[in-house]
């Protein structure tokens, strides 16, 4: 890679130093800090969310590591970019950008949803021409090499197989980035990770010495990091006096199945615990912030009511799909949806899966409007003569990490797993007995699970129109919109159009498993000699399998508009078939009491 130097213009020179005077003055600055109140940041994305999961070896079918994530995302940035390994100068320092997922634009630093980020220097596909560039909250020092990874809101995965999911949780604390104080989001956190660490337990480590360091801001977090053989949850928190930071870290046992959804999930902390982590000042800081919970201090501190009121946006919108989850995984657990309140223990921390887990059976997890169950979506009259399972909000519901716990509200929907403002869902699959260059697998849907397809990438240049992910404008060259506007259309009439779209999806993963089986043995003999030409086919192979989908993606559309034609079921050799609506849905409507009973005079 070239590491000539660019001219940098002099008001730009300042300003990087002046940031980076800040940087090393945060001991001073944290000394110093104030006690602060719960601050709030306007303008909040108001319906970010998102249910993440993790299948160890001993729970998967092949023995695979398997971490998904659905970036719930409100329109932000859809877009899937490879950033390339890459060799640094010594002395370099790493700029660290502010984050606008979870926590709103911050154009004090060009920090934006979309894009989110314009940075060139960190790879080509952030660029952005025409807009202007992010500009650091501070610096660190930059490693001598940084391993290549797949980038989306939050880091997803490296080359050497360390994989990451994301969700937001309520914290008593939420608060912006500050020079001097706060430099990291859990999204740049995940992404150093990524560009210098193989294993889990390296990336906790290192991620906690980052906030403890640097500072930490933003919402509650809770990351997923899993390597090949171990996986782990890491959970962090703005600290209570605007400096530093709060994290802690949870082992899962192998041959468990683990899921989070916008609340915290590690609660009793063991001092040693081998199976935990935490932050050398945790305990004392909860202390002398009076948040340690519960205030008997020969119980052991819990971590979720420590630092949360524990429910996220209204009652039943996070616990409700660890509540599905645990259940698709394991049902003879005989788990109950419903609790006495948003801290209960009724739901454990992992689950060892009644059957052996596969890929299928993540995405059909991520696929889920509960149906089935007496939450069922698809079913009822908010389900429309259809049962289209979409439940758009608005003014009216709630939003965001709600504060107060018993606040009333005026309604509720329920919160699948699927959602209509998903941006894309992703499941990385580490598959053991592989060498490096054949283990890796990303299996990405973009837009709304329940509607579109999972193409598995390798960890290399994404296909066309991925690292396009810009919702501010259609765009026929973003493969984000080919899949939207299935998504979408499919709405008209739901319960038709999702069998053709399910067949589809189903052909397509089933071609794409398939794809991989053939290339773990035709590029065996390559990986063992030649492994960047081996990992340099198997990415071609598997990106115009992903451009060949997207390309019939837009066929189904094409097929969808033609075959409900004019709200009739269509075929060449019978049109306008008039299928009409439900008897029960009918029977819920005025229909009766229509025109059918003969003529009456006017009185």
């Amino acid at each position: 890679m070239n590491n000539v130097q660019r001219t940098v213009p002099f008001q730009r020179i300042l300003h990087i130093m002046a940031v980076l005077l800040l940087a090393t003055a945060l001991p001073a600055a944290a000394a110093s800090a104030r006690p602060t109140e719960d601050v709030r940041l306007p303008p909040m994305p108001k319906n970010t969310g998102c249910t993440t999961t993790i299948v160890t070896p001993g729970a998967s079918e092949d023995g695979s590591m398997l971490v998904s994530h659905s970036d719930d995302n409100d329109l932000g940035d859809q877009s899937i970019v490879y950033v390339p390994a890459r060799d640094w100068p010594e002395g370099s320092l790493r700029p660290v950008y502010a984050s606008a997922v979870a926590v709103g634009d911050q154009p004090r630093f060009n920090a934006f949803l979309v894009p989110r980020l314009v940075s060139r220097e960190r790879a080509p596909s952030y660029a952005h021409p025409g807009n202007k560039p992010n500009l650091p909250v501070g610096f660190i020092p930059q490693a001598a090499h940084t391993y290549a990874y797949i980038d989306g809101n939050y880091g997803i995965m490296n080359e050497h197989g360390l994989m990451f999911g994301e969700c937001t949780d309520g914290s008593f604390v939420s608060n912006g980035p500050e020079a001097g104080k706060r430099l990291f989001y859990s999204s740049e956190l995940s992404r150093v990770a990524l560009e210098r660490c193989r294993t889990a337990r390296e990336a906790i480590r290192l991620m906690g010495e980052l906030i403890e360091t640097y500072g930490y801001y933003g919402t509650g977090e809770t990351l997923p990091v899993a390597d090949p053989k171990e996986a782990w949850v890491m959970e962090m928190a703005p600290g209570p006096d605007g400096t530093g930071g709060l994290w802690v870290a949870q082992r899962i046992p192998d041959g468990h199945f683990w899921v989070a959804a916008n609340e915290f999930r590690i609660r009793d902390l063991i001092p040693g615990n081998p199976d935990q982590m935490w932050g050398k000042t945790l305990l004392s800081t909860l202390e002398k912030a009076g948040w340690r919970s519960p205030k008997d201090t020969s119980r052991p501190v819990d971590w979720l009511t420590s630092v949360s009121h524990g429910e996220y946006n209204h009652p039943y919108y996070s616990l409700r799909r660890v509540w599905r989850a645990l259940s698709l995984a394991a049902p003879s657990a005989g788990l109950s949806p419903w609790v006495e309140d948003g801290t209960t223990r009724d739901y454990p921390f992992s689950v060892k899966p009644d059957r052996k887990m596969d890929v299928a059976a993540v995405r059909r997890i991520h696929r889920d409007h509960y149906e089935g169950t007496e939450f069922d979506l698809t079913k009822g009259m908010a389900a429309g003569p259809f049962g289209s399972p979409e439940r758009y909000l608005g003014p009216y519901d709630p939003h965001g990490d709600v504060g107060d716990p018993h606040a009333v509200l005026k309604g509720a929907w329920e919160r699948p797993i699927s959602m209509f403002y998903t941006g894309y869902t992703f499941v990385c699959q580490w598959k053991p007995g592989l060498p490096d260059v054949l283990a890796g697998t990303l299996w990405l849907a973009l837009d709304r699970p329940a509607e579109s397809v999972f193409v598995p990438l390798a960890v290399g240049p994404m296909p066309k129109g991925y690292e396009n992910g810009d919702t501010r404008a259609f765009s026929r060259d973003s493969a984000w919109w080919t899949y939207n506007m299935v998504g979408n259309y499919a709405q008209l009439k739901f319960s038709y159009m999702i069998k053709d779209i399910q067949e589809r999806a189903a052909g397509h993963e089933a071609a794409g498993q398939r794809l991989l089986a053939d290339m773990e043995k035709e590029l065996a003999e390559m990986a063992a000699r030649n492994p960047r030409g081996a990992a340099l086919q198997r990415s071609i192979r598997l990106n115009a399998h992903a451009v060949a989908v997207r390309e019939d993606w837009s066929r189904l559309f094409e097929l969808l508009v033609a075959k409900y034609a004019q709200g009739f079921v269509n075929a060449p050799d019978k049109m306008a078939q008039g299928v009409g609506y439900p008897q029960e849905w009918l029977d819920r409507t005025d229909y009766a009491k229509g025109p059918a009973r003969g003529y009456k005079k006017a009185r």
